[in-house]
């Protein structure tokens, strides 16, 4: 089978152009399993959040695109497309732009004041670096290439 790399790319362009076009980003592409199960996961958003007929939009748009084009080469698979969820990951830094002022949590590569666990609020990035609150009046800055995960956080 082609490079798995290679097929996620693929299969990105591809849902980027249709998204695109409905004013809608694609925040990752998963490409998943192997043999007669193998599954390739889309999450879509947009400011004003995912519909159903988004994700219906975008699976039977860019499915049949996937499948002329021969991108998920070796045969069946199965295409799920789904919003990112209240905790969606944050990867890009324009992803840390637009949520700055909302609670994230973070795993940092390695250990800032003792410790690679962190929560708060997000006050921003800038020039790749990442300014959080963990707490009222307390900044903690980290670079982003030091961001092992980070997720909004939802607050029940």
């Amino acid at each position: 089978m082609a490079d798995r790399t290679a097929v996620v790319e693929k299969i990105r362009e591809i849902a980027e152009r249709v998204a695109a076009r409905e004013g809608m980003e694609i925040v990752e592409v998963q490409f998943l399993g192997g043999g007669a199960s193998r599954l390739v996961r889309i999450y879509i958003d947009k400011p004003q959040g995912v519909t159903h007929a988004d994700c219906e939009f975008i699976s039977q748009n860019v499915g049949a695109i996937l499948d002329v084009e021969d991108a998920v080469p070796g045969g069946a698979y199965t295409l799920e497309v789904s919003s990112p969820g209240v905790e969606r990951k944050l990867t890009k830094p324009q992803e840390f732009e637009r949520f700055s002022g909302q609670k994230i949590k973070v795993v940092l590569r390695q250990a800032v004041e003792g410790q690679r666990h962190w929560a708060g609020l997000l006050k921003g990035i800038a020039e790749g670096t990442i300014t959080l609150e963990p707490s009222p009046g307390k900044r903690l800055q980290f670079p982003l290439d030091q961001v092992e995960k980070a997720n909004l956080k939802f607050e029940w």
